[in-house]
């Protein structure tokens, strides 16, 4: 998979036909240095992130004593605040004459900045800072990261790409819950441990991002033209003329509207099955596990099949898990099913989504458009996890995830109905 560049194409001119054909399905199929190199970087990260993310919940609901509402707003923070910063990351990378790298490392440094200081706060507005800084960091680098992705990639292969990139982001997810279990058993200041070793860990990626992602245009994109001008703000809310932009980003909007986050959904499985606290650092384990094992597939799928086909696919199994949330049944297999079907949520829609709006962007402007769906995207997803945390607190947990239910169905039928054109649904040829 390690080879020099996947847009390298075999000479039609050159002898032996059947050698060149062979030649360029193994081009095809290949995964560019970059998209590997980055995959490094966002498997350590995770591995630091995660480890926060999968004790946060409960460090600030039972440690802390927040309510529902108080947790949906940091946790509406922590998901959603990036929103303020994608575009800004975006449009830095591409107005620097492709310094995507450098962009993207920014963000993860100010993100590794902020987890010793999780260790000196204790009251909500610090937290809620806090969370808003690192959630700051990942708005800045997002974008970049994905655009050097893409810029990387051919067309047919993109999605595979992608996927390749979100299994190796993955398995960092895997692994950082799994890390913050272990440090909370084996340590008697857990928490504090845990925001210790994170901060460790996600230097080491600052490092391996500094040290072996190529940086500069011409490292994603030999064939990428050279703009006669630095790109704008207003050249780039401009891309949302394109008809098939506009409409992936209106429904990546709406359907993140009613996408419950995961601290919520882990909560509300908690609360089903009565798992201790201190095995609610394992659950994000499942859904780790099931996205690492089909990313790749899936995003070789929606090369084939269609990306927005596979991307509503992945809402179809949200909805079934939001389903078996709210049935009576509370069986053992119930924790397995809903994770099993949440991986598979996110393996169907995280990377796939970036490979259908990368189709609509032009190269010059590729983090700019990535970041408009991405700023949609987070945006709702923050505005979902105050309204979820509010409905929790006056109504009841059911009584939310029912609301949340009912509102992602119909968002996921308004997006079937409005689906983008043809360059989108189908695979590229």
């Amino acid at each position: 998979m390690y080879v020099a560049d996947s847009r390298a194409k075999a000479d039609p001119s050159a002898g032996g036909t059947t050698g060149t054909t062979r030649s360029a399905a193994r081009v095809s199929a290949a995964v560019a240095p970059t998209v590997l190199a980055l995959g490094a970087v966002s498997l350590i990260t995770d591995v630091s992130s995660e480890m926060v993310t999968a004790v946060l919940p409960l460090y600030l609901v039972t440690g802390l004593g927040l309510s529902p509402l108080g947790f949906g707003l940091l946790d509406g923070i922590y998901n959603g605040f990036s929103a303020l910063v994608r575009l800004a990351g975006g449009h830095l990378a591409d107005r620097g004459g492709g310094r995507h790298k450098w962009v993207a490392g920014i963000g993860y440094a100010v993100s590794a900045a902020c987890k010793p200081l999780l260790l000196l706060a204790h009251t909500l507005t610090p937290i809620g800072l806090i969370l808003a800084a690192d959630r700051t960091g990942k708005g800045l680098r997002t974008a970049p990261r994905d655009a050097l992705i893409s810029l990387s990639s051919t067309p047919e292969n993109r999605g595979r790409a992608f996927g390749v990139h979100r299994a190796m982001d993955t398995a960092g997810a895997l692994l950082g819950p799994l890390v913050a279990f272990l440090i909370l058993r084996a340590t008697v200041d857990g928490y504090d441990a845990v925001f210790t070793v994170s901060f460790c860990v996600a230097v080491v990626g600052v490092l391996v991002l500094v040290l072996f992602v190529p940086g500069g245009r011409a490292s994603a994109s030999a064939s990428a033209p050279v703009p006669s001008s630095r790109p704008t703000l207003r050249a780039a809310f401009a891309l949302l003329a394109r008809r098939d932009l506009r409409r992936i980003t209106v429904c990546a909007l709406l359907l993140g509207l009613a996408t419950v986050s995961d601290s919520f959904v882990y909560l509300l499985l908690q609360r089903s099955l009565g798992v201790p606290d201190r095995w609610f650092a394992l659950l994000p384990l499942g859904t780790a596990a099931a996205f690492l094992l089909l990313a790749v597939p899936l995003g070789r799928l929606a090369d084939r099949v269609g990306r927005w086909r596979i991307f509503l696919a992945g809402h179809g199994a949200l909805l079934t898990a939001y389903a078996l949330l709210l049935t009576s049944w509370h069986g053992t297999a119930l924790p397995y099913a809903v994770l099993l079907l949440h991986g598979g949520f996110y393996a169907a829609t995280d990377g796939v989504l970036m490979a259908a709006a990368s189709d609509s962007v032009p190269e010059e402007l590729r983090s700019s458009g990535l970041a408009l769906v991405q700023t949609g995207q987070a945006a709702a997803r923050f505005v979902c996890s105050l309204g979820f945390g509010a409905a929790w607190t006056l109504w009841g947990d059911r009584t939310a995830l029912m609301a949340s239910t009912v509102a992602l169905a119909v968002c996921a039928v308004f997006a079937l109905r409005l689906r983008p054109g043809r360059s989108v649904l189908e695979p590229a040829r």
